[in-house]
C-alpha cells in the first residue's frame, strides 16, 4: 500500500481548515448561527484573538510568535515523531498551527463556528484546525502508554 507523504497531508487538512473559514466568512455573518441539529450543533460565525476558550483575549501577535516558535521546534524535532500515534500527531499538530496562524496573519483574529451545546453546557466554538491540534495532543497522551517497540511501527 502507498503511503501518503506527510507534507501532502498537512497541506490537504490546512486548505480545508482554510477552505471551511472562507465558506462561514462568505455565508454565516459574525456573530449568527446557523442550527445543524436543533439544541446539539450549529454552524456559528465567531472570532477569537486569544487561546482556547478565550483565554488571554487580544494576544494575537502572541500566539503568532508562539505558534511559529513551535513550528518551527517540530520540524527540528522531526525524528522524535515517528511511527504511528506519534507521526499522525506531528502531522495533525503541524496543519492546526498553520491554519489557526492562517487566519491571525490575514485577519487578525482566528474563525471558529464549530458550536456545541450538551443540555445547558455550550462548549466554546472551535474549528478544523482547533479539532487537529485537540486530536494530536490526545495522541501524543495515547503514545504516552505504549512501549518503546510500539512507538517505532
Amino acid at each position: 500500500m502507498k503511503r501518503f507523504s506527510p507534507w501532502g497531508v498537512i497541506l490537504i487538512l490546512a486548505m480545508l481548515d482554510q477552505f471551511t473559514k472562507i465558506l462561514v466568512l462568505r455565508f454565516i455573518p459574525f456573530q449568527e448561527s446557523i442550527p445543524v441539529i436543533p439544541n446539539f450543533f450549529s454552524l456559528t460565525h465567531v472570532y477569537n484573538t486569544g487561546a482556547a476558550f478565550g483565554m488571554l483575549h487580544d494576544s494575537n501577535l502572541f500566539f503568532v510568535l508562539l505558534a511559529t516558535l513551535a513550528f518551527g521546534a517540530l520540524i527540528v524535532m522531526r525524528k522524535h515523531f515517528q511511527g504511528g500515534l506519534m507521526q499522525t500527531g506531528w502531522i495533525l499538530l503541524l496543519a492546526g498551527i498553520i491554519g489557526n496562524v492562517t487566519d491571525r496573519l490575514r485577519l487578525g483574529h482566528v474563525v471558529d463556528f464549530l458550536d456545541f451545546q450538551f443540555g445547558s453546557y455550550h462548549w466554546p466554538s472551535f474549528n478544523v484546525a482547533d479539532s487537529c491540534i485537540c486530536i494530536a495532543a490526545t495522541l501524543f497522551l495515547l503514545s504516552s502508554f505504549q512501549s518503546p517497540s510500539k512507538l517505532a511501527t
